[in-house]
């Protein structure tokens, strides 16, 4: 018989794997600033994350009233960009229980892959500055291809870059983007509910819930492969 393939663990960046937060809303508000805007607080954040940097500043602009000009756009994200990069990896750090989960899964024989609508090079900057990186076998932004999240070929293209299965991939997050992209790929979904979605996660109905890394084990990712197999078989 055949050995089943190894598991793959996908992880959304922003909310899911780190606390992005204090270093996101003052990059924002530094790139704002340059229009005379007030700037938005950690409460507004979770109205406006999930697209990447350029629909961050579209929402800020809207939600203080500014009639944005489409030419003046790239130039915001060229500002936003150079401050965060320029800045990493700020306050930024993992979830508590994060990279002891992550080990328990490599250990395990588990592979690793980020699926972000971060742009690529944001997102593998701050795992590499969080010497994070090389737990990964692939990091995939909202740049990275033609489409992103929550588009299942972001997640599938994710999941061929790392070498995976999609019949052996769990796709963990925090938002209504991350839960569905799971959904359009038929692959099972775990919930984390400490990070930026503007809506209880329990609302989005993904597989499972977990509130701590601690519960991030090779037994549940298992039980929810052995789960969606048994639904496909149906």
């Amino acid at each position: 018989m055949t050995p089943a393939p190894a598991p793959l663990v996908v992880f959304d960046l922003d909310g899911t794997l780190l606390d992005t937060h204090a270093d996101l809303v003052e990059s924002l508000n530094h790139t704002i600033a340059a229009l005379g805007l007030e700037p938005v607080s950690y409460d507004d954040l979770t109205h406006l994350v999930g697209q990447g940097a350029r629909v961050m500043i579209e929402r800020a602009c809207r939600l203080r009233g500014h009639a944005l000009a489409e030419d003046g756009l790239p130039l915001l994200v060229e500002r936003f960009v150079a401050h965060y990069a320029g800045n990493m990896p700020g306050h930024t750090e993992p979830y508590p229980g994060l990279v002891a989960a992550m080990d328990r899964l490599k250990s395990a024989g588990y592979r690793l892959a980020v699926c972000t609508n971060k742009m690529e090079s944001l997102a593998l900057g701050l795992l590499e500055k969080l010497d994070l990186a090389h737990y990964f076998e692939a990091v995939t932004g909202g740049d990275t291809f033609q489409y992103r999240k929550p588009d299942a070929r972001h997640l599938t293209g994710t999941i061929e870059r790392a070498g995976g299965d999609i019949s052996r991939t769990v796709m963990i997050g925090d938002s209504i983007n991350d839960i569905a992209v799971a959904r359009n790929a038929a692959v099972p979904s775990i919930a984390v509910p400490f990070g930026y979605s503007d809506v209880p996660v329990s609302s989005l109905d993904p597989d499972v819930i977990i509130t701590h890394y601690d519960e991030l084990t090779p037994e549940l990712v298992e039980g929810l492969l052995k789960g969606s197999a048994a639904k496909v078989a149906v």
